[in-house]
């Protein structure tokens, strides 16, 4: 009977049972496609992720991430947490290291301490921001158990956009977003009605001051209630208000995971380039467990 060897993280934090969990799979060879999301079903998390050699010898190693339910092209806190792990076994190149999705190649820079402990990482998203389609404030309003009057729509109305997987944008008024509670009657109606989603909604609402922002994100129909801290969802946010905002360069600092228990902290940078709009996600990771699968 193989086993496999596997260690988990909280990601987006400096404290054990802080931030976003997530279990590494360091070497995922020999494992089928469905044992790797039967295993990410066991682990019961937000993500999982499989490391296997890289097609192309000069990148770090080939990362599949897989939800509860289904294989993900790009994600935040699973490229920061698997980062951290493999860089603690000296897998790096001078910091960083590169690992090739379905979303296209991932760049990640590994923080260390003083002493040279990995204490975080910073992820490049795979892809330029790119929008989809505009969805109604009632609807998404209903998705998440508010009123249409509890969302912001100054800025935009709610709409999906990527860099790299989707997600569905909404701000919502400061006081309203401790209140929300997602709907799975309303997530099924609005799935079903926008085959352009391709049948992910997943809704990331955020209230702003400035540029610090405070947010949530339900993904019910992929199995996640609510998510602790959504690397990617944020880094797309930051591109889109960027491109709302105008200029050259922006940065945040996003709070999540409150509501949950798990306060998570994602730092955020969004810049202009020549092919759009490009994004940057960063926080801390430490390490919390390790132990391995017998399949």
């Amino acid at each position: 009977m193989p086993s496999y060897a596997f260690e988990t993280v909280d990601v987006f934090t400096d404290r054990r049972f802080g931030g976003n969990p997530l279990a590494v799979f360091t070497d995922a060879r020999g494992m089928s496609d469905a044992e790797m999301q039967a295993l990410a079903a066991e682990m019961n998390l937000s993500e999982t992720t499989f490391v296997l050699p890289p097609e192309n010898p000069a990148h770090t190693a080939r990362v599949r991430i897989f939800h509860r339910t289904a294989e993900m092209p790009f994600a935040g806190h699973p490229n920061v947490g698997t980062a951290c792990v493999l860089a603690r076994q000296g897998r790096d190149r001078d910091g960083v290291l590169l690992f090739e999705e379905i979303a296209g190649l991932v760049e990640v820079k590994v923080e260390r301490d003083g002493k040279g402990t990995v204490t975080g990482a910073t992820i490049a998203a795979p892809q330029p921001l790119s929008i989809g389609i505009q969805l109604s404030v009632e609807g998404i309003a209903a998705c998440a158990g508010l009123a249409p009057d509890d969302m912001a729509t100054g800025a935009h109305k709610p709409l999906q956009a990527s860099v790299g997987v989707p997600f569905v944008l909404a701000e919502v008024k400061a006081e309203a977003l401790a209140q929300a509670l997602p709907d799975v009657v309303a997530f099924r109606a609005i799935e079903a009605a926008h085959p352009a989603l391709e049948r992910r909604l997943s809704l990331f609402l955020y209230a702003r001051d400035g540029a610090r922002i405070r947010a949530r994100m339900f993904a019910p129909l992929a199995g996640t209630w609510e998510d602790p801290a959504t690397g990617s969802a944020s880094a797309t946010l930051a591109a889109l208000l960027l491109s709302l905002d105008g200029g050259d360069e922006a940065r945040f600092e996003l709070t999540q995971g409150v509501e949950m228990g798990r306060p998570s902290l994602l730092k955020l940078t969004a810049r202009r380039g020549e092919d759009g709009i490009r994004a940057t996600v960063g926080g801390g990771c430490v390490p919390v467990l390790r132990g391995e699968a017998l399949l």
